[in-house]
This record gives structure tokens, sequence and C-alpha cells, in this order.
């Protein structure tokens, strides 16, 4: 292996997916600046704390305007790069929102403080990422474009550099391996990030999780292949589910060509803070443990758990084995979809409902119907066409970009929320969730002086992962 003379940099997760991955993006603002003028400081190429589930947890559990996080978060820290996660035309939410919706919420998320937009899209289907890529540029942020990492016979390391080099033609500022479920190999790593290098000119950035006790090793290889930046988060919410600890990496490199130059000392001092903060968090020891079914039936462990609680629900938890035996065979049938929210919810549930009914495809949901369909984007794979003429029968397959077919809904959006959004960021919020941020926009001023409660409950995506057992129950197929 040739030495990479060059310092790694880092990329913290702390305030926004290490408490996703493990804390159910529990955290509240009060929680986070305390400590942001230490985190400011230590030199990092990045600060996440924005995206995902935040605008769906902050407005249902947390009682905050995600807006108003995010302006409080720059203030905070003014020398960092804040960076959020955008799910490509659908944004924030959980499906398809239209041009105009994309064209605003890129534009406000920058001018609210965002400056990295890393974009991703479930299918890899660029045309999802083409709209929010453009418009990122166009407004001044770093448009950091990602490919959804996994593995199948058709995603090879020639596909994914295929990809990368169609989003550097299309202005990605940097590419980001998005390895979801931890499933990229130390040595696959090397050998992936050194291809990249080899054909990429914008700097590499890898993202994983410690799911399967991979990650830092993960991370070592990479560093030594050049990867230019990695995502960590911070000791107390690192691990399991989140991604690998920054200062355990930061300590291994000390004093070697890719030396991250961050200062242990003050890293220790933020750690300090966030210990104390995730006392408070509910999170659960299972997020903590290696999980390596991850690597024999290629699932995230988010969605393990979730198959499991569907099937307690439906009193068939003897049927685990079975259902994630049944998961690869719907994911051929399906066109090898990456298995990343929302496809992994779809693939997971539509195994859970074969081996619940006794035979294979008896009945397919609607979200199964969609993405055979061609409603999610292009599927990677070929898809079993047998499969698909029994859950959609003679119907068109859409051929085209899905959004092609969504009319404008900023203006439609601004005249429904007159009543209670007082600010286009509002409008926007109300697009994303229409009903929770109707709820919390209307009552604001009461809000304020709401004592907070986290509650125990699932954000939208939770819904979307037990629908199963409801829709079973009532027939709705």
């Amino acid at each position: 292996m040739e030495t990479i003379k060059k310092p790694l940099m880092i990329s913290d997760t702390i305030l926004r997916d290490a408490h996703q991955s493990q804390a159910a993006t529990r955290m509240r603002i009060e929680d986070m600046l305390p400590a942001c003028e230490v985190l400011d400081n230590v030199g990092y190429w990045s600060l996440e704390c924005w995206g995902g589930a935040t605008f769906d947890v902050c407005m249902r559990y947390l009682n905050e305007d995600p807006w108003e996080r995010l302006r409080l978060l720059k203030k905070a820290m003014p020398k960092t790069r804040l960076q959020m996660l955008l799910r490509g035309q659908n944004l924030v939410g959980y499906r398809h929102y239209s041009d105009d919706v994309v064209q605003q919420f890129c534009k406000k998320s920058i001018e609210n403080g965002i400056d990295v937009v890393r974009i991703f899209d479930a299918l890899n289907d660029i045309r999802n990422m083409e709209t929010s890529m453009r418009y990122v540029k166009e407004y001044g942020g770093h448009c950091e474009a990602a490919i959804s990492y996994t593995k199948s016979p058709v995603h090879s390391t020639d596909y994914f550099v295929k990809m990368a080099e169609e989003l550097e033609k299309r202005g990605a500022d940097s590419i980001c391996i998005k390895d979801m479920a931890n499933l990229l190999l130390p040595y696959d790593a090397y050998d992936f990030v050194k291809k990249l290098k080899e054909n990429i000119g914008v700097p590499i950035h890898l993202h994983t999780h410690n799911t399967t006790g991979t990650g830092d090793m993960t991370y070592i290889l990479a560093a030594q292949a050049g990867v230019d930046i990695v995502d960590c988060a911070l000791s107390p919410l690192a691990n399991g589910t989140a991604q690998p600890a920054t200062e355990s990496l930061v300590a291994s490199l000390e004093g070697t060509e890719r030396d991250a130059g961050l200062d242990l000392k003050q890293l220790s001092k933020a750690a300090v803070h966030f210990r104390k903060v995730a006392d408070t968090l509910d999170i659960d020891p299972k997020v903590l443990r290696v999980d390596t079914n991850t690597l024999v039936y290629q699932v995230p462990g988010g969605m393990l758990s979730n198959l499991l609680s569907q099937l307690k629900q439906a009193n068939a938890e003897e049927k685990f084995e079975a259902v994630l035996a049944e998961v690869p065979e719907v994911r051929k049938d399906f066109g090898y979809p990456p298995l990343v929210t929302p496809t992994s919810q779809i693939v997971g549930t539509q195994a859970v409902l074969n081996v619940l009914s006794g035979e294979r495809y008896k009945m397919f949901p609607k979200e199964s119907k969609e993405l055979l369909r061609g409603g999610y984007g292009h599927l990677p794979g070929e898809v079993n066409e047998d499969v698909r003429k029994k859950a959609i029968g003679d119907q068109e397959i859409i051929t085209a970009r899905p959004a092609d077919f969504i009319e404008p809904e900023m203006e439609k959006m601004r005249q429904e929320s007159k009543d209670f959004a007082k600010t286009e960021e509002d409008v926007l919020s109300y697009v994303m969730l229409p009903q929770v941020a109707k709820t919390f926009l209307e009552g604001r001023e009461a809000v304020k002086n709401r004592p907070f409660e986290a509650e125990k409950k699932g954000t939208e995506e939770d819904k979307v992962r037990t629908l199963i057992v409801e829709d079973l129950t009532n027939g709705n197929f």
C-alpha cells in the first residue's frame, strides 16, 4: 500500500446522525448550544446538524422550529461548515416534491445557515438528485453528491465509479460514499476509494456506521487509499448503529502521514458535555451491539429491528429467520434496490407479507406496486416481470423522471397555510409534513411555554415500517 501524505479531514455527526441512529433524534437545541464554542474550534471539515428526521422530530416531539435550530447553530458556530442530509427529490420528507419546492427548500436551507448539502437517492437514480444538486450550486452551497452503497450482482465498484463520474460532470463539489448499512468492508473500501481517486477530481467523503463492527477498520484502510474526509461521532454517541468514534480515529492516526490534526483535549472537552446529554436520552442498549446479520442478509440494523417489531405485532416472531431469508429474494425480484429509506421498508414489508400469507406475492402493498411501476425512479437491476405483472397488471411503467409528473406546489401550499405560516420557511415545513407542521405552527406561542416531553413515539418513517400489521389486519392491499 502506498503512503498518502495529507491530513485526513473529519466531519462529526454528533449533532444529527449520531443521535438519530442511537436516540431517535431526541437531542434538543438546549443540549447542543453549550458545546458549540468548543466544537467550532476543533477544526472539523464540517459538522452535520440537520436533515434526516430532524424536521419531523423537532416539530412533533421537541417543540422546536427546525429552521430556528439551524439559525442558532450557525450563530454559535460561525467558523465551521454546517452540513445537512437531503433525500434528493424527497428533500426531508417521504415523497417526491415538485421542482419549485426543491428550489425553494435548497435556497432557504443555505440562507439559514447550511454550507454543505449531502444529496442522495435511495435507488441511486441521478434524475432524482439533479434538481437539488443544481439549486444547491446556484445558491452557493457545497454540493456533496452521495452514492448509496450496497452489494448485489449489479452493484460493482465499476458501477459506482461510473456513477461518481456522472455526478462530478453534473457539478458535484465532493462525492460521498454513503454506506448506511456498514456493508463496505475494509479491503473493499481500500480498492473502492483507490479507484475513485484515480478517476475523480473532487474530494471523496466516506460515511459508514459501526453496526457490523467493521467501521473503524474500514476508515483506516480508506485513509490509506487516500479518502479525503470521513464521518465520525464524538464517543458518547458513537459506534453501534452510529458512526465510529472521532477520538479513537484521531488518536489512531496521530503522528502518521494521515494525522487529522485535531486536538484530542478539545474533543475530550466536548465529549464530557455530550456524555451528560447521552445520560438523559432514552438509548436502547441494543443499538450499541455488533450485529453481523447485516453482513449475512445485507439487511441494515434498523431494518432488522423493524422486521422483528412487525412480526411481534403479528404474533409471528418465530418467522423471523424465514423473513430474513425472504428479503434477498424480494430484493432480487424488485431489481436489487439499495436498502435505505424508503426501499428498505418496502422490501422488508413485502418479505413479511410473503412469509405471513404463506404464499409469495399473494398481496402487494401500494408502495411495492409503486416501486415496481417506476414511481420511485429507475430500478438498478432487472425486475422479475412475472412479479411486476402480478403487482400492477397492464399499468404503464414510468420511465421518465417521476417528478416530471408533479405540478408546481409552492403557491398552492402558501395559500393553504396562510393562516398559520408566517414565513416562507414555515410554508416549507408545512409542505414537508402538513399535519405535523400545522399543529406545531398553530400552537407555536403556546408551545414556547409548554414543558419539554420527549415522547417515545415513532416518526413518520417508523409509521411506514409498521403499516404492514394494520394493512394486513384490514386487508388494505
